[in-house]
């Protein structure tokens, strides 16, 4: 889930896909919409529209939704006018808490939020105040399936500059870090290696982990995460709670 590994979140949003899938493909148009008006509505020319993509795919999001959300970035479609936001916060025990998302209008998407911080024992911090915390990073999961030494040696000899074992379940996987400049070609020598690769993103990572202990405060903070995913401007939201 939001706010633990990068492979739980991912497994959290998932395993919720049938009952949200309208919302997630909500949130997915939005953020390809956003990259498509940038940079262009080619994925081979734009990198983060490629990477958001490859992002819904893993989703089961269909061609034509990805299609017609480029061309609302491209202007050859009408469409709402559609804002990046990047908002700082705290959260329960004093955690760092950075929001991604996408808005159609600021003046709803802030004090709703904020009302969901408040509510949930967080509020919002002035911007600087948290994202010095984290560093912005590359990550790759891949599957862990034969000798986890060589895979981690070619995900080295392909850029990574760091990784992390995660465990889920019965299943093993590597979390890979790179620079962000540097997370395409990583990705790339992956694949041509025969690498399978379970997601690729752009994440704010911090650079230390706080552990909570108190039981209590650990669920406050699950519901906190569970109400901001919950909101449809909300797209990725990143703690520094160790996992």
């Amino acid at each position: 889930m939001s706010g633990h590994s990068k492979w739980s979140q991912i497994k959290h949003k998932k395993a919720a896909i049938d009952a949200k899938k309208g919302k997630i493909f909500s949130k997915m148009a939005r953020l390809i919409t956003v990259a498509a008006r940038e940079k262009g509505g080619d994925p081979a020319r734009n990198a983060m529209l490629r990477l958001t993509i490859d992002k819904a795919k893993e989703f089961n999001m269909p061609s034509d939704n990805i299609e017609r959300a480029i061309k609302r970035g491209t202007g050859e479609i009408e469409g709402t006018k559609i804002e990046e936001l990047l908002l700082e916060a705290y959260g329960p025990s004093g955690i760092a808490i950075i929001i991604e998302g996408t808005t159609d209008n600021k003046n709803r998407t802030l004090p709703a939020i904020k009302h969901i911080l408040t509510q949930h024992g967080g509020k919002l911090a002035e911007t600087g105040n948290v994202s010095y915390l984290f560093e912005r990073k590359g990550v790759i999961i891949l599957k862990i399936t034969n000798n986890k030494e060589t895979l981690e040696l070619l995900t080295i000899e392909a850029g990574a500059e760091d990784i992390k074992e995660i465990k889920h379940n019965s299943d093993n996987f590597l979390e890979i870090y790179t620079k962000p400049e540097e997370l395409e070609n990583t990705k790339k020598i992956l694949e041509q290696k025969n690498i399978a690769i379970e997601s690729t993103s752009l994440d704010w990572v911090p650079k230390s982990e706080i552990e909570i202990i108190d039981q209590k405060t650990k669920e406050q903070i699950e519901k906190l995460f569970d109400a901001l995913d919950e909101n449809d401007d909300v797209n990725e939201i990143y703690s520094n709670i160790k996992s």
